[in-house]
């Protein structure tokens, strides 16, 4: 039983009779932040005032008066101008401690009602390596899939690659034009990877000398209209001299983001100008854009030559990105890509032409909607099909095969005008029963505060990140034990170094931007993976030193002791997991599983400097005391896990 829910189910039937919608007042009922304060606390009194025509302090005693909590709760007191404190009985803490222990699930219950969740992540181009803004949507939507089927939902997780469209245009254009026949037949992903990036700068060469004049035309323009602002006398009027600040100090941020665009654009023309082959073949391929569009709409067209390389090139990308969820220990259910969908594409546009959802504007096919000023293409004047008409096949796809309660997309916070209008449509459409959320997450960052680049400027590779994470812990391991053998060392490395990368990213509110930091990643102390690595390994230290048979230590279990403060604090703590994963699930954020997790093993270190387990006053407290020490592992364990983290025995 989950004591949260339980004491928000108490609450909810009394609370009925005093208000029409208690839902609201019922989210009010949270941990206690201070143990003092007993363990939970309700502040559902002093919104209802209004509600019903009392003092706070008079609502809260008239709900404690009515509430059936006993058997639950040992306490129930109001404090201050109407805040209700609970602390858990002593009796009914230590019955689920003794449950969760005899239970390989930690007494967490699958949910009663289970959903359908189809999870779209990860999504990569794979024209080309993955890199570091691929990282937080892998890691997201595979933590979120294992804890929606840790607590009993069907999950089918699809990863939608981006396996067709003008990406393969370019990779087939460099393939005809500038391929190293040796270097591909020696390393053929690498030479398609080096093929999209030289077309990719060719291409950004003639956009960027098309795009200078005007731009630093523009700059100008601003430049003398900041002047003639600046010019200006103040009148004495605040209104009028601090309108004319404003304007100063809008005209200013928008000088220098154009002097920024323009310096990446002129670095971009420099990296071509500056080496004499490379301006060699731009020159000769001044219509590459062009080009590339047209290799494009004839692998769209199903041409023979361009759809055999197509076949040819895409088994080599998909092998590559395979390495890198191996390494990452990711598996999908499905990855249906953007190719997959090729066929429906055309159905999609007469389906919504048929129910009257789409018309003609200038050529092209659109959905108008009445919430947004433009509409949504769905097929371009040319007859081309939009990323909008392969994501609307694709929800037709998964609602038609998997029935789903809902579709998770995991993607960056830039795309969410793009799903807001696609979910509009496709409520319109007739998939108005399914939930469709953006899961959004913010941008890592450098030092810099800018998206986390190479020196060279580069997007950094994320197999040269997995790489560096490992070699890293390495170090560390060896440092920490220098008598670990070879083999040891390496296996302890790989579980350290790719769950520090995983921890230090799933441990950020994935709404916000992170500055990236190997340091803090590996570090010892502090909120991070290692941290709780060690403290699981520190358990198994303590198991092995008593020489513990772990089987009877669960199977015949004696009563709970709490002789200190500390222990009672460590339960409270550890049957708590199972709140903690509905709360992950409510807004979709494993942060508050990590802030969990790092919490529970700071209270264990202060247990353990506390209170003797092996050399405890009697055996019936080392077995009690052993009893916690598992169960904190053992969630620790299973807490790391559904964020795809693994745990090592020693340190």
């Amino acid at each position: 039983m989950n004591a949260l829910s339980e004491i928000k189910y108490r609450f909810g039937q009394v609370l009925k009779e005093m208000v029409e919608d208690a839902s609201d007042l019922l989210e009010m009922i949270r941990p206690a932040q201070d143990s003092k304060f007993g363990d939970y606390q309700a502040n559902c009194a002093m919104p209802m005032k209004n509600l019903v025509g009392k003092s706070p302090r008079q609502i809260a005693d008239e709900i404690i008066s009515k509430l059936q909590i006993d058997d639950l709760c040992q306490s129930v007191e109001v404090a201050g101008p109407g805040f209700i404190n609970l602390t858990l009985d002593d009796n009914w803490l230590k019955a689920k401690l003794t449950d969760s222990l005899q239970d390989p699930r930690l007494g967490i219950k699958p949910v009663q009602t289970p959903g359908t969740y189809v999870v779209d992540f990860s999504s990569p181009n794979v024209a080309k390596p993955m890199h570091v803004g691929h990282i937080r949507s892998t890691l997201i939507g595979d933590a979120l899939s294992r804890t929606l089927r840790f607590v009993g939902h069907e999950v089918v997780t699809d990863n939608h690659l981006g396996d067709w469209g003008t990406q393969f245009g370019m990779i087939i254009y460099g393939y005809k034009h500038f391929v190293d026949k040796e270097a591909y037949a020696n390393n053929s992903v690498e030479e398609l990877g080096r093929l999209y990036k030289l077309v990719r700068q060719i291409m950004d060469y003639h956009t960027a000398v098309a795009k200078l004049p005007a731009l630093h035309e523009q700059l100008t323009q601003q430049q003398n209209l900041l002047l003639e602002l600046e010019a200006n006398q103040p009148t004495g009027d605040k209104a009028i001299d601090k309108k004319l600040k404003k304007d100063i100090g809008r005209l200013k941020s928008k000088i220098t983001e154009q002097e920024e665009q323009i310096a990446e654009l002129e670095s971009k023309i420099e990296t071509i100008d500056r080496n004499q082959d490379q301006h060699a073949r731009a020159l000769k391929h001044k219509n590459i854009g062009t080009d590339v569009l047209n290799e494009t709409a004839k692998l769209h067209s199903d041409d023979t030559e361009n759809l055999a390389l197509w076949n040819e090139f895409l088994p080599f990308c998909r092998e590559d990105i395979k390495q890198i969820y191996d390494q990452l220990n990711i598996e999908f259910d499905y990855e249906l890509g953007e190719s997959f969908y090729h066929s429906r594409l055309a159905g999609v546009v007469d389906s919504l032409n048929e129910k009257g959802l789409s018309r003609e504007s200038e050529g092209a096919i659109c959905v108008f909607m009445d919430n947004y000023e433009t509409p949504m293409i769905i097929r371009k004047k040319d007859g081309a099909f939009l990323y909008a008409t392969t994501d609307l096949a694709t929800i037709q796809y998964r609602v038609e095969k998997w029935q789903p309660t809902a579709i998770l997309y995991v993607v960056d916070h830039r795309q969410h005008q793009h799903f807001e209008k696609l979910f509009d449509a496709a409520r319109l459409w007739g998939h108005d029963d399914v939930e469709m959320t953006h899961v959004s997450f913010g941008t890592v960052l450098g030092d810099d505060g800018r998206p986390f680049k190479t020196r060279s400027g580069d997007t950094v590779g994320l197999q040269g990140l997995l790489d560096e994470a490992v070699q890293r812990a390495a170090q560390l391991s060896g440092e920490l034990n220098s008598a670990m053998n070879e083999e040891t060392l390496t296996e302890i490395s790989k579980v350290v170094g790719i769950g520090g990368l995983k921890y230090a990213d799933l441990s950020q509110n994935r709404s916000s931007d992170y500055k990236f930091s190997y340091e803090k990643m590996l570090a010892l102390k502090g909120n991070t993976s290692t941290y709780l690595q060690y403290s699981y390994a520190r358990v198994q230290g303590i198991l092995r030193k008593g020489d513990v048979d772990i089987e009877t230590l669960r199977s015949q279990p004696v009563a709970f002791r709490f002789e200190k403060e500390i222990e009672r604090k460590l339960a409270v703590n550890l049957i708590r997991f199972g709140e903690t994963l509905d709360e992950v699930l409510v807004d979709y954020k494993p942060n508050l599983l990590t802030t969990y997790l790092f919490d529970l093993a700071q209270t264990f270190s202060v247990f353990f400097e506390n209170c003797p387990v092996l050399k405890s006053e009697d055996d019936h407290l080392k077995r009690s005391r052993l009893q916690l020490c598992d169960l904190t592992a053992r969630t620790i364990e299973v807490g790391l896990s559904l964020l795809g983290i693994d745990v090592v025995e020693k340190m």
